[in-house]
C-alpha cells in the first residue's frame, strides 16, 4: 500500500480513538465525519492567559483528513455566546456552496445553542487547506488544517517523505480580537498589532516569558520530510525559513507544482504550501522561523515566532548548544517577495492535467483601494488626517445584509442586495500614480453577474488612493489560474502577450505586486454566490471585498439545490 494511503488508515483509526470522527464505515464508504464543538478553552501564552473560543478545545484546531472524492460531514455546535461560522478554505463546493460559510454571504450565523452540518465532497485538491471562522475575527483561535491525499492508485509526483506535520502560522493577541476590531471600527483607526506570531499555537522564545512555548520537531539524518504550511494569521503576510536547510515546494493551495527550491517561503494569510526539507546537515539543533512580510507602511510585531528541529541521535553536547537561527529576508523586501510568487508553476502532468480557460467571455478589471472617509460630526477618528480608514474594490465598499445573500437569492427576496457590481473602475485614473484625490467609495451590498459556464479574466489592480498595498485576494468556490502579474497600471494591449497559458499556478489566494496587478482566469460551473475578499482581516472590515453570482446553467447539475434544512436563520 502507498505510504500516504497507509498514513490516512493510520489517521482515520487515530481519529476514532481520540472522538474526532464518528462513523466507524468512513474508510470504507468514503464519509468522513467530524464533530467540531464549538466552545470556550483556557489558554496561556507569553505571560498570559484568556478564554478564548475554540473547536473541541484545541488551538490550533482539529485537523481534517481526506482523500480526493471523499464526502466530508462536519456537524459543527455552538455552544459559546458569539456568533459563528466555519469556512472550509479553497474547498470547491461544486454545488455544495450553502456549506462555504461566510457569514451573510451563504448562510446567517451559528448562534449560541445552534448546530449546523456543513456536508460537501472535496474534488479536484490534493495537497494541505486549512478550515477557520468566517465572521468577526475568531479565525484569530478558530483554523485548522485540512490535508487531502490524491485519489488511490495515482503516484505522488514526489519522492515519498519520512514524515509530515502540519504547520500552522497564527497570530496571538491577549486581549479579545471580537473587541479589537470593534474598537477599530469605531475609532476609524487601524487596529492593535497581534502580541505575537505563532507556530502551531507555541509564539518560541523571542517572547518574554514564552521559553517553554515551542514547537518541537525531531528529524534522521539523510531524511526527507514534508511540512504542511498553512498562513492562518489575520493581518500578515509571513516570511519562513529553517537555518541552514532548503525548502522544495510541490504544492500549493490544494494543487501540485514544479518542484521549486527556496531558501526562504513566502506565505500570505489564507495561502498554504507543501514543502519537502531533506535532514542534511550535522547533528544538532536548527531554529524554523517565521517573521513579517510587509509591503506597505504599517506598523507591524517585528519578533519572530520560532519553533525547533532536533536531529535525532545528536549528542548532548550538540544539544546544548544555541539552535541555529534561519537567514531571512527583510521585512520590506518586495523584490523576493514578488520574484518568489512569479516562480511557482503548475506541474501539469499526465497524471494531474490543469485546464487553463484560452478563450475569455467575461474580462473584468476591478481596482483595489485604501480610502479614507470624513469623520462623523462630533466623533474622534484615528487615522490620518483625523479622517477614518476605509477600503473599496471598483470605488464599492462592501456593506453586510442583515440575511444572507445566497437566501436572497434563493428565494428571491428584495432589497437584500444588488446585481449591479460594476465590471470596471466607475472612474478610472491613473492608479498607480501620485494620489490627485482620495475618491469616497460608495457603500453598498452589490454582486457581478456571471453566466453559467463562462470563462472569466479578472485583473485585480493596486492603487493608491491612500497608500499602495499588496493584497492577499480569495475566491470563494473556484480556485484559479495566475496567469500573469506586473508592475504599474494594467495595459489591456500590451500585457496579454506576456500572459502564461501553460502551467500557471492553480490558486485560490492570490497576492499581487505593490503598485501593481495580476490576472487571473477561471470558467464559472458553479452555481451560487461566491465572496472574494482580501484577507487581511482588517481590510476586509473596512470593506474591500464582493460578491459574485454565477447563475443556473441547464439541467440538475448546473443548479444550485435548495438548502439543507438546518441552515441557521438569521
Amino acid at each position: 500500500m502507498d505510504s500516504f494511503q497507509s498514513t490516512t488508515v493510520f489517521w482515520v483509526v487515530f481519529m476514532l480513538s481520540c472522538g474526532m470522527i464518528f462513523n466507524q464505515n468512513a474508510a470504507a464508504d468514503n464519509v468522513r465525519y467530524y464533530d467540531f464543538k464549538i466552545e470556550y478553552a483556557n489558554v496561556s501564552r507569553i505571560c498570559h492567559s484568556k478564554v478564548l473560543v475554540s473547536v473541541n478545545g484545541q488551538f490550533p484546531g482539529p485537523t481534517v483528513y481526506a482523500e480526493e472524492g471523499d464526502r466530508v460531514v462536519v456537524k459543527v455546535t455552538n455552544n459559546v455566546q458569539s456568533n459563528v461560522t466555519i469556512h472550509w478554505h479553497g474547498v470547491r463546493q461544486l454545488l455544495t456552496g450553502w456549506s462555504d460559510g461566510p457569514a451573510y454571504i451563504t448562510q446567517c450565523p451559528i448562534q449560541a445553542g445552534q448546530s449546523f452540518t456543513h456536508d460537501f465532497r472535496v474534488i479536484s485538491h490534493r495537497g494541505t487547506l486549512f478550515w477557520h471562522a468566517h465572521i468577526s475575527w475568531l479565525r484569530a483561535t478558530l483554523y485548522g488544517a485540512i490535508i487531502i491525499y490524491p485519489r488511490r492508485g495515482l503516484p505522488l509526483p514526489f519522492p515519498k517523505p519520512e514524515k509530515e506535520f502540519p504547520v500552522l502560522l497564527g497570530e496571538w493577541w491577549n486581549g479579545d480580537v471580537e473587541q479589537i476590531e470593534k474598537d477599530a471600527l469605531r475609532t476609524g483607526g487601524v487596529p492593535n498589532i497581534s502580541d505575537a506570531f505563532t507556530i502551531n499555537g507555541q509564539p518560541g522564545p523571542f517572547y518574554n516569558c514564552s521559553t517553554a512555548d515551542v514547537y518541537k520537531l525531531k528529524f534522521k539524518a539523510g531524511k526527507t520530510y514534508m511540512l504542511r504550511m498553512v498562513n492562518a494569521a489575520l493581518n500578515q503576510d509571513l516570511l519562513f525559513g529553517i537555518a541552514n536547510h532548503s525548502l522544495t515546494i510541490v504544492e500549493v493551495d490544494g494543487e501540485y507544482t514544479k518542484p521549486l527550491t527556496v531558501p526562504v517561503l513566502v506565505l500570505s494569510p489564507g495561502q498554504t504550501a507543501d514543502v519537502l526539507v531533506t535532514a542534511n546537515q550535522h547533528h544538532g539543533r536548527y531554529y524554523m522561523a517565521a517573521k513579517p512580510y510587509i509591503s506597505a507602511p504599517v506598523p507591524f510585531n517585528p519578533f519572530p515566532t520560532t519553533a525547533i528541529i532536533e536531529y535525532e541521535a545528536s549528542t548532548y553536547a550538540e544539544l546544548s548548544q544555541p539552535p541555529v537561527f534561519p537567514s531571512l529576508p527583510a521585512s520590506n523586501d518586495t523584490v523576493y517577495g514578488e520574484n518568489f510568487f512569479k516562480s511557482i508553476r503548475s506541474l501539469n502532468s499526465k497524471e494531474y492535467p490543469i485546464q487553463v480557460p484560452q478563450t475569455v467571455d467575461r474580462n473584468l478589471l476591478f481596482t483595489v483601494s485604501f480610502n479614507l472617509k470624513a469623520c462623523p460630526s462630533g466623533q474622534l477618528c484615528l487615522g490620518p488626517g483625523g479622517l477614518k480608514f476605509s477600503s473599496s474594490m471598483n470605488n464599492i465598499s462592501f456593506s453586510f445584509p442583515s440575511i444572507s445573500i445566497m437566501q436572497a437569492y434563493y428565494y428571491n427576496i428584495g432589497g437584500v442586495f444588488s446585481p449591479d457590481f460594476p465590471d470596471m473602475p466607475p472612474h478610472p485614473f491613473n492608479y498607480t500614480g501620485p494620489m490627485l484625490s482620495n475618491p469616497q467609495p460608495e457603500a453598498g451590498t452589490k454582486v457581478n453577474l456571471i453566466p453559467f459556464g463562462s470563462n472569466v479574466q479578472l485583473v485585480l489592480q493596486d492603487t493608491s488612493t491612500a497608500t499602495l498595498d499588496s493584497h492577499p485576494i480569495h475566491l470563494h468556490g473556484y480556485s484559479f489560474y495566475v496567469v500573469g502579474q506586473g508592475v504599474g497600471n494594467y495595459d489591456p494591449s500590451k500585457d496579454p502577450a506576456t500572459f502564461n497559458l501553460i502551467d500557471p499556478p492553480y490558486r485560490n489566494t492570490v497576492a499581487f505586486p505593490r503598485a501593481g496587478w495580476v490576472a487571473i482566469r477561471w470558467k464559472a460551473d458553479n452555481p451560487g454566490v461566491w465572496f472574494m475578499h482580501c484577507h487581511l482581516e482588517a481590510h476586509t472590515s473596512w470593506g474591500m471585498e464582493m460578491a459574485f453570482l454565477v447563475t443556473n446553467g441547464k439541467g440538475k447539475d448546473q443548479t444550485l439545490p435548495p438548502p439543507p434544512e438546518d441552515l441557521p436563520k438569521c
